[in-house]
């Protein structure tokens, strides 16, 4: 039994945020009802890619069921509330004040329901200045100083994935199935609110806490750690490109012995500890790069290996596929079967279903007349 079986989801999602949190909950065993407009989440008009349909639905959408409601309509709406009354979990990221425009109070719904858990998704914290506005990955990844402490030394850069989006909607599951479990033992719900920029600065703690508390905010190093050192990329004779990591002195000193067949390195006062090394990191990167740029790949990764250093090369996006320890889970979109990245920790779910647009409309809308609400 899936540990989410019984429960039922009603999402009035869209993007990525709350579609990840509901994927979550489909995967777990969740029923998800998937409230989209005439026209759709607009992530399924994001690319045609996967069989004709966008990258991002496939990703996030397989197993949900998907119910088209024009909330315009007061029929339509009517519908909606009939599936929040039949609903555990209720969660949205629709615009700011969009539930409220809609006549859909949360608190009135609390009271109502005092079992039923929403999660609300926004951009910042409704009790916060920003409030009302509207916010993007991004767009976060800029506000937050995230891009400040990414890309080259040159610029700034855009972490290669939606990392705001895909941390919000794994904070939301997490506090969604914390309130399943009180809920569990009082019989009450909670409503919950989780923002766009909460999570992406919760995810900077670290270079927030250097920077208040010690002054310093981490320098953009490109490919390498800039409070680690040696941790970077070096390249190898034959052009292969790989990242050293030293994560404490006892691997610099296999690394010396071992690794690069040089002693004196170790006893250099350049070199004497992880501080000396970062103050020092253009000699220390210099000296491994004398080495390595002089051995084939193979070699090196032979010696780092004997010495027990971790080590990766730098691959590009199309060898993930390739890799020896990459694993997939099906999901079916129409007649094919599209492989996606497993979910760490779970079992394999095979071949959820993506949905076509109001795929499942007539199907809830009879469920819902045998439950007499």
């Amino acid at each position: 039994m899936n540990p989410l079986t019984g429960i039922n989801v009603v999402s009035l999602e869209q993007a990525v945020a709350a579609p990840l949190c509901t994927r979550r909950m489909v995967q777990a065993g969740a029923t998800v009802w998937k409230v989209e407009r005439p026209d759709g989440d607009f992530a399924r008009g994001y690319d045609t890619n996967v069989y004709g349909r966008s990258s991002y639905f496939v990703w996030l959408n397989a197993g949900k069921k998907s119910i088209v409601l024009d909330l315009t309509s007061t029929s339509d709406l009517r519908l909606l509330k009939k599936l929040i009354a039949a609903s555990d979990v209720l969660v949205q990221n629709l615009k700011p004040g969009a539930l409220e425009k809609l006549g859909i109070d949360l608190e009135a719904l609390h009271l109502r329901y005092p079992g039923l858990i929403s999660v609300s998704i926004a951009g910042f914290d409704p009790s916060g200045p920003g409030a009302r506005r509207k916010a993007y990955d991004l767009l976060m990844q800029a506000e937050s100083g995230l891009a400040d402490i990414t890309g080259s030394k040159q610029e700034p850069g855009r972490v290669g994935v939606s990392i705001v989006d895909i941390a919000t909607g794994m904070y939301a599951y997490e506090a969604v199935l914390e309130a399943l479990l009180v809920r569990a033992q009082s019989d009450q719900g909670r409503a919950l609110q989780v923002s766009l920029f909460d999570s992406v600065a919760d995810l900077l703690s670290v270079p927030y806490l250097l920077e208040r508390y010690g002054g310093t905010a981490p320098a953009r190093v490109g490919l390498a750690h800039p409070g680690i050192c040696p941790y970077g990329v070096f390249g190898s004779a034959d052009g292969v490109d790989f990242i050293l990591a030293i994560q404490n002195e006892r691997e610099w000193a296999r690394l010396c012995a071992t690794g690069l067949q040089d002693p004196a390195l170790y006893s250099d006062q350049r070199c004497r500890n992880n501080e000396a090394r970062v103050a020092n990191r253009e000699f220390v990167d210099d000296r491994l790069r004398t080495y390595f740029s002089s051995a084939a790949y193979a070699e090196i990764s032979a010696r780092l290996d004997q010495a027990d250093i971790a080590f990766a090369p730098v691959n590009s996006i199309d060898q993930l596929k390739l890799h020896s320890d990459f694993r997939t889970q099906g999901v079916k979109v129409g007649e094919d079967i599209v492989k996606l990245p497993i979910v760490p920790g779970l079992p394999k779910p095979e071949n959820l279903e993506v949905p076509s647009i109001g795929q499942h409309t007539q199907e809830v809308i009879t469920w819902l007349e045998t439950q007499g609400n």
